[in-house]
């Protein structure tokens, strides 16, 4: 199934100290390399319908991040450094380096952008160009929870102590995340997603490891990851690379301020919006403007 989602795509396994991570990659070799990193609850597949005309004019990788898809997914630690962004974007840089690309475009989507603007600051020398599909900085994220206590969040839900959400997902999988993707989703419907990348987001789903590595994600985003926020915020550090903020025009609450003017005040000053008609999934849902944002961005 994933052949016909990535034609003329080669299917890599990354063999690094973390694991083993797997990558569909395709382009011109020469070409300027450009990482696409997928969100929760999915995995590479999600870039079925943009990679492929990105690779027209790019090298093209698609990581599957550690937990997700069928890269590792090692068992979590009790200070839940493990799934940190900061870890999670180390190994990212030492994938790529393993495919030969030091330097190097970062497309995110929701955990992967998460992942990718920890890399950014973490490491400005590394991205050339930085775009976050729909998402606000997990401090601002976190800020907006505790500002509205009595609203459900899957983050309070997924961050709560092992292995209370892993067994109440694990009862049935398959509810649970696939009533995520339509609730997220414009339409609330799966209309959006292509069968192929269902079975695969499903055959992952299901695997109690990645259950808890999810969980282990969100963990992280609770504690280490809005640690290394507060830390930067305090110490007034900035994304230096041209920065994207793409968003769907229906997910992300506008109030009390933009997706743009929350990352203006917090960590990119200097970053540029861009919005197409979606749910929170916009390189399913809407292709050919998700695809159209990012090519004028990276060109």
């Amino acid at each position: 199934m994933t052949t016909d989602l990535f034609p003329d795509f080669a299917a890599r396994w990354i063999d690094i100290p973390a694991g083993r991570f797997f990558a569909r990659v395709g382009g011109p070799e020469d070409a300027s390399p450009v990482l696409l990193l997928h969100g929760f609850p999915q995995s590479h597949a999600c870039w079925h319908r943009i990679a492929p005309a990105l690779a027209e004019r790019h090298r093209v990788v698609c990581l599957d991040l550690k937990g997700y898809g069928w890269s590792a997914a090692p068992e979590g630690d009790p200070r839940h450094e493990a799934y940190a962004k900061r870890i999670l974007a180390a190994e990212v840089v030492a994938v790529m380096e393993s495919l030969g690309h030091v330097h190097f475009a970062l497309v995110g989507h929701d955990r992967g952008a998460r992942v990718g603007y920890r890399l950014a600051l973490d490491e400005p020398g590394r991205i050339a160009r930085l775009a976050l599909l729909d998402i606000l900085p997990t401090l601002v994220q976190w800020e907006r929870i505790e500002a509205n206590p009595r609203k459900p969040s899957h983050w309070n839900f997924l961050a709560e102590a092992a292995p209370g959400p892993e067994q109440a997902i694990g009862r049935d999988a398959d509810a649970y995340f696939e009533g995520l993707l339509r609730d997220w989703s414009g339409d609330t419907s799966l209309k959006a997603f292509a069968p192929a990348a269902l079975h695969l987001y499903r055959q992952a789903w299901n695997v109690p490891e990645r259950i808890h590595a999810f969980c282990e994600d969100y963990r992280a985003g609770a504690t280490r990851d809005r640690e290394a926020d507060l830390a930067d915020l305090a110490a007034g550090r900035e994304l230096t690379c041209p920065t994207l903020i793409l968003t769907g025009d229906s997910y992300l609450d506008r109030e009390p301020e933009t997706p743009l003017a929350a990352w203006q005040r917090t960590f990119a000053p200097k970053a540029v919006a861009a919005e197409v008609t979606s749910g929170h999934f916009l390189a399913e849902e809407n292709a050919e403007a998700t695809l159209a944002a990012l090519r004028t961005f990276l060109a």
